[in-house]
């Protein structure tokens, strides 16, 4: 072999090993899967931890979270928003967007209202009746949360009338507002108490007959639909339903 064949020989062998080493590279990137879920405020702990073993399980898997109010995620849902999963504190909240959904929505978890209170509960407030004292100066949450719209059928069911403070976006800022003192009561959940930052710097007691529903379903168009329902799947077996119950939720 001459010298300038040699060359030849060498040059393509080099091309090939390039061409290898990029087909390597792609298909390294293409392991790295990410899925987004869009969940309700109250799941904001445990979802945390789902995803986290979901991802023990789930080799290569990236699960991000976006949590906020469940009418904001809806909102966000609509103006199409990139998700892949979305998680909702009400079944009502995410029947608006069916529409947006790859599949039926399914009820996942249960929640419990609870009144909220600085904690010890030094006011000694344990019914609803309670948050109707003259002075107290009382938060809920807006109309449209759902956390709002549950309190607002419990008090009217218990034929108690309060004028709030404040009305917040997302149930964890009643919790909030009551732990920086901006509140001396405020209606939310269980798993305020239970299962959140709040929850060890604030006091309260549940309300029973007050149970309220969450749901959850894959998102239309998501860039990875079979993870996204393997995590719907994770959150509904014995281990995601165990993790929910460490959090409060039944």
């Amino acid at each position: 072999m001459n010298r300038r064949s040699a060359l030849l020989v060498l040059a393509l062998a080099a091309l090939l090993a390039a061409c290898g080493s990029g087909s390597s590279k792609s298909t390294t990137v293409a392991t790295k899967r990410t899925i987004t879920v869009f969940a309700a405020a109250s799941l904001t702990k445990a979802f945390t931890a789902e995803g986290k073993a979901f991802e023990a399980s789930h080799p290569g898997l990236h699960v991000t979270f976006s949590f906020a109010g469940s009418p904001t995620l809806v909102a966000q849902i609509m103006q199409g928003a990139p998700a892949s999963v979305l998680a909702t504190a009400d079944i009502f909240s995410i029947d608006q967007v069916k529409d947006k959904l790859s599949g039926a929505p399914v009820v996942f978890a249960h929640n419990q209202l609870a009144i909220v209170t600085a904690k010890g509960n030094p006011l000694k407030i344990t019914t609803l009746a309670g948050l109707a004292k003259p002075g107290l100066k009382v938060v809920l949450a807006g109309p449209t949360v759902p956390v709002g719209k549950a309190a607002a059928k419990a008090l009217k069911a218990a034929h108690v009338t309060v004028t709030p403070v404040s009305l917040e976006d997302a149930v964890t800022g009643v919790g909030t507002k009551v732990r920086l003192g901006e509140a001396d009561a405020g209606i939310a959940y269980v798993t305020d108490l239970v299962g959140s930052d709040v929850g060890s710097q604030v006091g309260g007691v549940p309300l029973p007959g007050t149970t309220t529903s969450l749901a959850i379903g894959a998102v239309k168009g998501s860039n990875n639909p079979h993870d996204a329902d393997a995590f719907i799947g994770y959150v509904q077996s014995a281990e995601g339903r165990k993790v929910l119950m460490s959090y409060g939720f039944t």
